[in-house]
């Protein structure tokens, strides 16, 4: 039998370490899977300099040599390891993706904020500008818009960022739009804060969380999309080691199947591990699909 501690407190024997667990939705298997792709495609992108075999720039191994012992992926028609171009294309692809997207939320949400919260002529004007770009196709304006500024990757990242501000700016708009007739927005009114403190403190805490969801399902579009702009030719020159730029290079030796075929498949698992993480991360923020979870697995 164990005994009390004094004066009622429990005894060393009785306190234990609180576990902490994770939320439900963070448990599931395809939440397990994205975080631990996204978390291997990290490693691989810091790390690239020390895990690949060979110099990604280097001509000196056998042409088209199909995958085996000595190059796991193969090489491509001028001599070079597939595997750590596709390492090194890690370092390119991953980080514009990631720097694109968030360039993409701070511009729209902020714009969108503006649009919702002080309405009229503002909230007109950044809509309109938002309908003007939502008009066209979003591959054909990115394209028209690398093409005019020029073909390099820093101008793809740039075209991509026109086409994808607007789709932040109207989420944000509607949300703003819901919370800023909320009582605790007009009351810190009423206590003298001003608009934009409101904006900062009120409002945009209150609408973080769905924009958040967004960003993190739309890293698979900006990867894809930037992808496709240098496989087009309108991003990332040669010998650049960049996924869709290695893609395209692949379509010229069709009969080479491993050198467009590696590629592509890292552009596919870093769009599904995010895809995964941004439903994962929707059902977490959703009370009632969190609720919904949790009772399924009781």
């Amino acid at each position: 039998m164990k005994r009390p501690g004094i004066l009622g407190r429990p005894s060393p024997a009785e306190i234990r370490p609180r576990r902490v667990r994770l939320p439900e939705a963070w448990r599931r298997p395809l939440a397990v899977a994205g975080g631990v792709i996204a978390l291997a495609w990290i490693v691989i992108a810091v790390a690239a300099p020390l895990l690949a075999p060979h110099d990604p720039l280097a001509q000196d191994l056998p042409r088209l040599a199909p995958p085996g012992a000595g190059h796991w992926f193969g090489t491509d028609q001028l001599g070079r390891d597939i595997l750590s171009r596709v390492m090194y294309g890690a370092r390119v692809s991953i980080p514009l993706t990631l720097l694109l997207v968030a360039l993409s939320v701070l511009i729209g949400g902020l714009l969108g904020a503006a649009a919702g919260y002080f309405g009229r002529w503002v909230g007109e004007t950044i809509m309109r500008v938002a309908d003007l770009v939502f008009a066209f196709p979003t591959v054909i304006l990115a394209m028209v818009v690398a093409a005019a500024l020029g073909a390099s990757l820093a101008n793809a990242v740039l075209a991509v960022l026109v086409v994808a501000w607007p789709s932040y700016a109207r989420v944000t708009r509607g949300l703003v739009l819901g919370v800023r007739e909320r009582e605790f927005v007009l009351s810190g009114r009423l206590l003298g804060f001003s608009a934009w403190r409101s904006l900062r403190v009120d409002v945009l805490p209150n609408v973080t969380g769905p924009i958040m969801v967004l960003a993190t399902l739309d890293i698979g579009t900006a990867l894809l999309l930037l992808s496709g702009l240098s496989f087009l030719g309108l991003g990332a020159k040669p010998p650049s080691p960049e996924w869709g730029a290695m893609v395209a290079s692949g379509v010229e030796v069709f009969d080479s199947w491993w050198v467009a075929t590696f590629p592509g498949l890292a552009i596919l698992t870093v769009v599904l591990a995010f895809n995964f993480l941004g439903d994962s991360l929707r059902d977490a923020l959703d009370p009632r699909t969190a609720r919904a979870i949790k009772e399924r697995a009781l």
